[in-house]
């Protein structure tokens, strides 16, 4: 067993909410933008007076249509100014937040209303309203709905005319640290989802510590944060209540398809996302400059960033030679690149998944460093991270200041500390399993370096064991497999089989730019070239590329290329991106069995 802390930098406050938090902004930094809000297609920024009276005036039409403190209250949109609005106003009214993922089906939505007791809810559009109104009647606690889309903040704001400043201001100081702020309903491998109690506390001690520890990328007035992720996840909250805390302009991004043009319009400091984001980043990059025919000189400049970012490890640094054709590769290809990512940023926070030690010496070596994490809904996001002045690539960081890490006798990472959650929402004996004597069992697998620093290898019951004895966790080779720029999802098999395997789905974007760029049909799919030569030759290079992580045991002997996508609407990934690993190997068993048929 090895065990490793950090001191806490942030005092939690004893009987506070996350409310005094935009009472405190409008005090200390009346003027200062603490959002941005897109109006008519141009970002206008909203300062923390506007916000706190905003979050206010809509808290009032909660009270009025008569939430109580404790009172739960459904919140189902994309990621947008009203999200970051209704969340405090809920807050300001004394209830609970219970988000709910806007692609959510509508036995999800049942589900999760029905286990939280919400009282009321706030939808975006026709479609959310629609998917409400169709398990309606199931929901008999149920009693009002709002629809941002269709004036509902306007309403809220029209129903609370008449409640008093100071019957909002008691209401919004009721709750106290240790009471519910949300219940986050973990979007689950398996089963139904859980939903997790996150109190006041927990956002304190988890936020609070994050932006002491980080504060250079949280300089009040000088940095700024693109929020793109969904806002129903937990990484998603991180994200809205540091920038809170901090405070730094807040901006919110409701369809990532125009994530490049809101990245150059809005020009974070700051950037968090999935390491799916930062791959695309990447292979767009690339296959934008071997199709202008500059291809060979992005592969030396990418490899120069590589081995620059490797020697800044290392005593004695980047040599001059190394230096100078840094510089020249800065002025030709890493501007660009920054370019795309908004022009001002040097920072990322990656999480839910491994970034991969080559992306990140990438992008550290092009002046954007990205910093990895890791954690669950269950510690309120990030439970280790990595430092901004003590970045260690390939691992997932040190603890969050005042919480521990501990890595069990049998390698299971458990962790112990005032960000995590209070347990699952009406289900003890999941509480029970999960918590011991003040220590959550993650489930996931890992190590601890001399300087605390944590490595997860894999999950406790995602652990494949072949035919013949050997122990295999899929997320090292997976990882590595999907790094490539054709490669969507990759899920490993094998467990009582002979040998490793693999399914594969095709990125679509890059199919199409692969296909044309090879001479192939330019209607072209993955129907009609999973069996193509030179595709199955590519594929299998991202094959080997993930065997060169792994023991000749456990490498992958054999993969299928599928025509369909891995899709949350088939149930086959979560809202976080996430494989639902037994709904694919059902889905696929005829593909999984071809694999061991001679």
């Amino acid at each position: 067993m090895r065990e490793f802390s950090l001191p806490a930098l942030y005092e939690v406050p004893s009987d506070g909410n996350l409310t005094d938090l935009i009472r405190r902004n409008a005090v200390q930094h009346p003027e200062v933008a603490v959002l941005g809000r897109k109006v008519d297609g141009v970002w206008t920024d909203v300062t923390a007076t506007q916000f706190l009276a905003e979050v206010r005036a809509a808290a009032k039409g909660l009270i009025a249509a008569g939430v109580q403190p404790g009172d739960r209250v459904a919140l189902m949109s994309r990621t947008r100014f009203e999200w970051v609005q209704l969340d405090f106003a809920i807050w300001s009214a004394g209830a609970v937040t219970v988000p709910v993922y806007e692609t959510s089906s509508a036995e999800q939505v049942q589900w999760i209303l029905g286990d939280s007791g919400a009282v009321a809810a706030i939808v975006e559009s026709d479609d959310h309203a629609a998917t409400l109104e169709s398990v309606r009647d199931a929901l008999p606690g149920l009693r009002d709905v709002w629809q941002i889309d269709r004036g509902g903040v306007d309403r809220l704001v029209e129903a609370g005319a008449e409640v008093s400043d100071e019957t909002a201001d008691a209401r919004a100081t009721s709750a106290k640290a240790d009471d519910p702020a949300t219940i986050v309903y973990t979007s689950g491998t398996t089963g139904r989802p859980k939903g997790c109690v996150l109190t006041h506390r927990s956002f304190f001690a988890e936020c609070g510590n994050a932006v002491e520890r980080l504060k250079p990328l949280f300089r009040t007035g000088e940095c700024s944060v693109l929020l793109f992720l969904p806002a129903a996840h937990v990484f998603g909250r991180l994200v809205e209540v540091a920038a809170v805390m901090a405070p730094i302009k807040l901006g919110c991004v409701p369809d990532i398809k125009n994530l490049t043009e809101e990245l150059a319009t809005f020009r974070p400091t700051l950037i968090l996302g999935v390491p799916r984001v930062f791959e695309k980043v990447y292979n767009a990059a690339r296959a934008k400059a071997h199709a202008d025919g500059k291809g060979a000189i992005f592969d030396r400049a990418a490899q120069t960033a590589i081995d620059y970012s490797r020697a800044l490890s290392t005593p004695r640094g980047p040599s001059l030679g190394l230096r100078i054709r840094h510089a020249v590769f800065d002025r030709l290809v890493y501007t660009k690149i920054r370019a795309v990512l908004g022009g001002r940023g040097e920072y990322a926070i990656s999480g839910g998944a491994p970034l991969g030690e080559r992306l990140g010496h990438f992008f550290r070596g092009i002046g954007f460093t990205v910093l990895e994490g890791y954690g669950l809904t269950e510690s309120c996001a990030a439970t280790t991270f990595n430092p901004w002045d003590r970045q260690k690539i390939g691992t997932v960081g040190q603890p969050m200041p005042g919480s521990v890490v501990r890595i069990a006798d049998d390698g299971e990472v458990l962790l112990h500390g005032d960000h995590l959650f209070a347990g699952y929402w009406n289900n003890g004996a999941a509480t029970a399993e999960a918590l011991t004597d003040g220590w959550f069992h993650t489930g996931d697998i890992g190590t601890l370096d001399e300087d605390g620093y944590l490595s997860i290898t894999g999950r406790k019951k995602e652990i494949l064991v072949t035919a013949g004895g050997k122990n295999v966790a899929p997320a090292v080779i997976e990882d590595r497999i999907r790094a490539h720029a054709l490669v969507a999802e990759c899920m490993v098999v094998g467990d009582g089989r002979p040998f490793v395997g693999a399914l594969i789905t095709l990125d679509e974007e890059f199919l199409t730019r692969w296909a044309t760029d090879h001479g192939k049909p330019t209607d072209a799919t993955a129907t009609t070239l999973r069996q193509d030569p030179e595709l199955l030759a590519e594929i299998q290079r991202a094959v080997d590329e993930g065997n060169a992580a792994v023991s000749k045991a456990e490498s992958v002997r054999k993969f299928r290329v599928l025509t369909g996508q891995f899709t949350e609407e088939a149930g086959h990934i979560t809202p976080s991106l996430k494989l639902k690993r037994n709904v694919v190997a059902r889905d696929y068993a005829d593909e999984i069995e071809s694999l061991y048929t001679r």
